[in-house]
């Protein structure tokens, strides 16, 4: 037990004047004797025996009487259990993720969440708010109330260990209550790591009524005809989806097309045929759950000619030239001691077609090409050195070319999920005629394999800097040393290689993943590019590469939408920005992490916990009450005791 007001028990020497009046008190009588008084003296007796026994109690009850008041005073009390922690900042860390868009018994988590808080947070109450994307520092319900109602979701994952160490490393000094708001999805151990034992911590877990959700993951040209592109919408359910689903195209606020999928399967494909010209619209579904993930933004825009150019033996080049029609590209057959450096910095795509010796000029030339965002594509000669190779292959990163096989291999694995065969196939192929190749290289390193042999080395491979890419052959193709010219494989392969992703296909890019894109672009010194739409716009990063401009998007735009490029009042690319769908999967909920923690249904109930924890028990209460029962003791002594 201790004591508010220690100091007061010094009046308990007061005790000393009780007993001091009842020594006081205590007088002597003398014996006297008469005859014939018996019976009074035993009487009398008797009286004076009952008088002390009255006082002693009296005495008593009045020490204790006493001693109860000024206890009291000194107001007494227990320690609280969690005293320790008294002192406490508050840190409330809110998940303000998309998966929190699910719609629980009394509407959506995060703003059930937000009104909990405005609700049942004290108004004189100190407190640090944190979410994925935004943080309020020693504030209160009011200051923030405007703030939190129009809080906005983010497609930042909730990682209550990155908020954790924002909160110590604002007040290192001061001990933290975590209070955790989340559905807890895509939650993992080590985002708790930072909570120990001596943090209080705090769960708060809200729960969706409905987990079954439907995301469209993607939109791809699965087809390209004279006057049409046929897209395919794949979308993705997670839980049970009983009823069919409408899907709507639009191109801006016009509705092109719709139709109806079943989700028989988790993963189903819609598909649509929309004229071959500049689209700028997004596919859209309805599934009462998530919102975020159920519209997906692209742009096409009409196609421009690939430039491309083969360097190489005329002869040799042919089946280029037949690949490579007027219809859909510029290209150009030009062997290396007529070879024009100058038009190479305007190609999309280079193609080394069996040059036996690959001048340094030329190496330097394509360094700065690749750099730029160019293609290159590199076919080795059968009589090529190994130096040469090894030395072009060097200004591209590690991959080197080993000695020469001359063994017959056939080519029979496909990285069918590789980009450069992303849209060529529906399925994989299993009953495919695999080319064959007569004589070739080994190629060691990091490059990815695109084609494989039979012994699991790449007959094609790809490197890639985000701008430009590189793909290496390892063999010869011409029909003397291979049968891969006959091979379906020819055309898709090489038209994928020249093409410039900033010409043709769709533009649909996720934030976050800080992907470039290349524009043909001249800027004065002063000039920059705008991105914008209706509602908000900002200015990327970038990078003047000669003719070109290298745009960096890092976490921008803040909303998915359709968006375009400006050259002061002049668009030069409509685009399209998505969210990743990292949260679409409800299903995810790791709840089971916050049974080491306390859980609570509410902040009410984590204050009351709080405060009955950390609140002393006071006794003066009862000292009081405990003196007015000495009273009445007291009175009942006098009354009712002779």
């Amino acid at each position: 037990m201790q004591f508010k007001h220690p100091e007061i028990l010094y009046f308990l020497f007061l005790l000393a004047i009780p007993i001091l009046v009842h020594l006081f008190q205590l007088r002597r009588f003398q014996k006297e004797y008469f005859t014939n008084v018996r019976f009074l003296k035993e009487l009398s007796m008797q009286t004076r025996k009952s008088s002390t026994i009255k006082k002693w109690l009296l005495l008593a009850v009045r020490l204790l009487l006493l001693t109860c008041l000024i206890i009291s005073f000194a107001q007494p009390f227990f320690k609280a259990k969690d005293d320790d922690n008294k002192g406490n900042e508050m840190v409330i860390l809110l998940d303000n993720s998309f998966s929190m868009q699910a719609k629980g018994s009394k509407g959506e988590l995060l703003k059930r969440a937000v009104q909990d808080i405005l609700e049942n947070t004290p108004e004189d109450q100190q407190f640090s708010l944190i979410t994925n994307t935004n943080a309020w520092w020693d504030t209160d319900v009011k200051s923030i109330q405007k703030d939190l109602q129009n809080i906005k979701y983010s497609d930042i994952p909730f990682r209550p260990d990155f908020l954790l160490t924002k909160a110590y490393s604002k007040n290192p000094d001061t001990g933290k209550d975590v209070v955790i708001i989340t559905d807890a999805v895509n939650l993992d151990s080590k985002d708790l790591s930072k909570l120990n034992t001596t943090t209080p911590a705090y769960f708060i877990i809200p729960e969706a009524e409905n987990t079954a959700n439907i995301a469209i993951d993607s939109v791809y040209i699965s087809q390209v005809m004279d006057n049409f592109y046929e897209i395919k919408v794949n979308m993705e359910a997670y839980g049970d989806i009983k009823n069919d689903v409408p899907i709507a195209l639009y191109n801006g606020k016009d509705l092109t097309a719709k139709t109806i999928i079943k989700f028989d399967t988790p993963k189903k494909s819609g598909t649509f045929t929309i004229p071959k010209k500049d689209f700028h619209g997004y596919v859209s579904i309805n599934d009462n759950s998530l919102d975020y993930d159920n519209n997906y933004y692209f742009s096409i825009s009409k196609p421009e000619k690939s430039n491309v150019i083969a360097i190489g033996d005329a002869a040799k080049n042919n089946f280029l030239s037949r690949i490579y029609t007027e219809d859909d590209f510029n290209f150009t057959s030009a062997e290396l001691r007529t070879l024009d450096y100058n038009i190479l910095e305007k190609q999309d795509a280079i193609i080394l077609n069996e040059i036996k010796d690959i001048p340094q000029a030329l190496i330097t030339t394509l360094k700065t090409f690749y750099a730029k965002g160019g293609n290159v594509v590199i076919i080795p000669a059968s009589d090529s050195s190994l130096q040469n190779l090894n030395s072009l292959m060097a200004i591209f990163g590690g991959s080197q070319f080993k000695s020469l096989n001359s063994n017959e291999r056939q080519i029979t694995k496909i990285a069918f999920s590789h980009p450069l065969y992303a849209t060529v196939f529906e399925k994989k192929v299993v009953n495919f005629q695999y080319p064959k190749v007569n004589t070739g290289f080994t190629l060691n390193g990091n490059a990815l394999s695109v084609l494989s042999y039979d012994d699991q080395t790449p007959f094609l491979a790809s490197i890639s800097n985000k701008l430009g890419n590189v793909y290496i052959f390892t063999a010869p193709i011409n029909k003397t040393n291979s049968n891969f010219q006959n091979s379906p494989l020819i055309v898709p392969t090489f038209n994928n290689m020249a093409q410039n992703n900033g010409k043709t296909g769709i533009s649909a890019l996720t934030i976050g993943e800080n992907k470039s894109l290349l524009l043909d672009a001249l800027l004065s010194k002063d000039e920059v590019l705008t991105v914008k739409n209706e509602t908000s716009d900002f200015i990327p990063m970038q990078q003047l590469l000669n003719n070109k401009v290298k745009l960096s998007f890092g976490d921008y735009p803040d909303e998915a939408g359709n968006y375009a490029v400006y050259k002061s009042n002049q668009i030069l690319k409509n685009i399209s920005f998505n969210h990743a769908r990292t949260e679409s999967n409800l299903a995810l909920q790791n709840k089971a992490l916050a049974d080491n923690f306390t859980k609570a249904d509410s902040v009410a109930t984590v204050y009351n916990d709080i405060k009955s924890e950390r609140t002393a028990n006071e006794l003066w209460k009862w000292f009081i009450i405990g003196t007015l029962i000495f009273l009445l003791v007291e009175l009942f002594i006098q009354k009712f005791i002779k």
